[in-house]
């Protein structure tokens, strides 16, 4: 029987090429939403996080993410999200809608700026009519919508999955 040696907590994998994602976020309510994608983004090495509204991390939810991520504060999104379509950026929000694609079948592009809704009301139609495109994340049970955190950190992976990055072995 062959028996293998498991290294707990080992170095991050090197990115050939840094991600093009950024992850813009509507006003959160919660700071421990806005901490736990600040997190996600660290883990994945995806180096910009916009957010709007009264924005405070919690470093103990954030962790070392906060030190390699650059979080960028706005008063408010839509002319953000100009500006990122205007450096060839594609919009796509995050959100269930009568046009949504399932994000079982849904393909990011490189340059891709994933928008984040508000834990309660989700992406504002001033927000949606931004957008190229709208990606949901399929639900099957109750309740029908998940945490904002939980859903942003599911489409950053897919992300990841699709256009992984990374450096030749």
């Amino acid at each position: 029987m062959t028996h293998f040696v498991h290294i707990r907590h080992k170095p991050p994998e090197t990115l050939a090429t840094p991600r093009e994602l950024v992850v813009a976020c509507a006003p959160m309510r919660s700071h421990v939403n806005l901490s736990h994608i600040v997190r996600t983004c660290g883990c994945f090495g995806i180096a910009r996080v916009i957010a709007t509204g009264a924005v405070r991390l919690d470093d103990r939810i954030a962790r070392d993410g906060a030190d390699h991520v650059t979080l960028e504060v706005h008063r408010s999104l839509p002319p953000v999200l100009d500006r990122l379509r205007a450096e060839g950026y594609e919009l796509v929000g995050l959100e269930q809608t009568t046009g949504s694609e399932t994000l079982f079948d849904f393909a990011f592009t490189p340059r891709t700026a994933l928008v984040v809704g508000n834990e309660r009301t989700g992406l504002e139609e001033d927000l949606l009519a931004r957008l190229d495109r709208v990606a949901e994340i399929p639900m099957a049970g109750m309740p029908h919508s998940l945490n904002a955190a939980t859903s942003a950190s599911i489409a950053i992976y897919e992300y990841c999955r699709q256009i992984p990055r990374r450096s030749p072995r």
